[in-house]
């Protein structure tokens, strides 16, 4: 067992902890240990924001990357070797308001206040990403960044009002360089093993090791899913193998024209590089979750939780991607529409993790598309969900892929509606055809989101729309219905 403490950088100083559960979250740690009480419980899920902190990280290049997360399900030990910023740490010489807060008196943006100090944070992330690259958000950025961040009284108006008069402020300093050269020691730490049941490899060898030999352990990332096990089903969780460390896992890159988008790699970076070869997906981009979420939880790992509600499952599997399956030194790749067998089933054998998502290069022919339904726009679950590519040969479909979530026991392809389309012209008969067979393909369920009969209804008109958007006459523009194609006014 690891003798050594976890480590990290808080008020200036660095933390030591001793002895501690490795599920113990970070809300409690502050809220209980440190004190640090401006740190809110709401939901102890993840979805209020309430409880928004700042963790800074180095990236491979050294450079300090400052995330929103939610401390309510952070598990204590993966703030080893990082550092954590919380409401208490924004006040200046002789306690002046940073802008954020400052913005957010001047415009009348808080009421009872509980919602205030998560609000506040995810203000300060969104004023110094902007202050260093020396831009200043625009309404709908702000309104973007606080997705995550719910307000039972106050309203949103004042808050976005704040969000843009923080801007208008003088800007304090934030030196960057002790906590660089901090975080740099903090390096020289060996990783946590085995510490109270929690390790954390810091190398793709050596979780591969681990991983063979521990099949057992269960694998943690981004802990927005994970963390819910401990906060709210009260799990008791004996042994964990920690990610968040193995930095090839977080690598995105091209290769052979192909995006490899290692498992590690966060929701928002693995979102960013997919938008940025299919801009049609931006709109799902922004309604997945949160940012603090998206901050926290990998693509990897909502691809390998196999919920037939996740989001990422039903666009992958129309843009033909393949899974990077590992166990050891052996690699196999896996279609993405083969690795789900059953409700909470998949191909993985014991030992064996997601190392990568592979996603083919973009084909100009392909027509892509993702929509999803949900009861909230933003930071919900889905009620359906859909991703959508078509290959059209004049105007013949050549090829078509559907991949539904929300429908099945697992994300699926609608194999009949994909048969009613391939090889005939695309038009609004070939359209029915295949709204008509989605009825074969599905047997939805009833549950708290929605009922079987509005499910296949809301799937068939959602494929109407995507014909909408794609028939070769007078197709419907881009971002003609997308909110985020226009400014936030209210």
């Amino acid at each position: 067992m690891s003798t050594r403490p976890i480590r990290f950088l808080h008020r200036g100083r660095i933390a030591e902890v001793h002895d501690a559960a490795p599920t113990r979250t970070v809300l409690e740690w502050l809220r209980e240990d440190a004190h640090c009480t401006g740190t809110k419980e709401g939901c102890a899920e993840g979805d209020c924001g309430a409880c928004t902190v700042v963790v800074g990280r180095l990236d491979e290049a050294g450079a300090l990357q400052l995330q929103p997360v939610n401390a309510c399900i952070q598990f204590l030990p993966t703030l080893d070797g990082k550092a954590l910023y919380t409401v208490e740490d924004l006040a200046g010489p002789g306690g002046a308001l940073h802008p954020a807060q400052q913005a957010m008196v001047d415009c009348h943006g808080s009421q009872c206040g509980f919602c205030t100090p998560g609000i506040v944070m995810s203000l300060w992330a969104c004023h110094r990403r902007h202050t260093d690259a020396g831009t200043r958000a625009t309404r709908q950025q702000l309104a973007d960044d606080l997705s995550g961040n719910l307000c039972r009284c106050t309203g949103y108006r004042p808050i976005l009002d704040a969000g843009e008069r923080m801007f208008e402020l003088p800007a304090p300093a934030f030196d960057m360089a002790p906590v660089v050269q901090a975080l740099i020691a903090l390096r020289a730490d060996p990783p946590l093993s085995d510490w109270h049941g929690y390790h954390a490899p810091r190398t793709l060898a050596e979780l591969a090791i681990l991983r063979k030999a521990r099949p057992q352990a269960r694998l943690l990332a981004g802990s927005t899913d994970i963390g819910l096990w401990v906060t709210k089903q009260f799990k008791a969780l004996p042994e964990l193998i920690y990610l968040g460390d193995v930095a090839e896992l977080q690598r995105i890159e091209e290769v052979g024209g192909e995006l490899r988008i290692g498992a590690g790699a966060s929701l928002e970076a693995a979102w960013q590089a997919l938008v940025q070869r299919w801009p049609t997906l931006r709109d799902l981009w922004l309604r997945f979750a949160s940012l603090p979420i998206r901050q926290a939880g990998t693509m990897g790992g909502n691809v390998a939780n196999g919920s037939p509600i996740g989001d990422s499952a039903p666009v992958l599997m129309a843009l033909g991607a393949s899974l990077v399956l590992r166990r050891g030194e052996r690699q196999r790749s896996v279609p993405l529409e083969s690795f789900y067998l059953d409700y909470m089933k998949n191909a993985l054998e014991p030992g064996e993790f997601v190392e990568a998502i592979v996603v083919p290069a973009p084909d100009a022919a392909v027509a892509v598309r993702a929509y999803k339904i949900s009861k909230r726009f933003d930071c919900d679950i889905s009620a359906v969900s859909v991703g959508l590519a078509l290959t059209l040969d004049g105007d013949v479909v050549r090829e078509a892929r559907f991949a539904w979530g929300g429908m099945a026991a697992i994300v699926k392809r609608a194999a009949a509606a994909e048969a009613a389309v391939r090889g005939q012209p695309w038009t609004e008969a070939t359209l029915r055809a295949a709204q008509a067979a989605l009825a074969t393909d599905f047997k939805p369920l009833t549950d708290m989101r929605a009922s079987a009969a509005y499910r296949l209804q809301v799937a068939q008109n959602l494929l109407e729309r995507y014909w909408l958007e794609t028939r070769r006459d007078d197709p419907m523009p881009e971002g003609s219905i997308s909110v985020h194609a226009r400014e936030v006014t209210a």
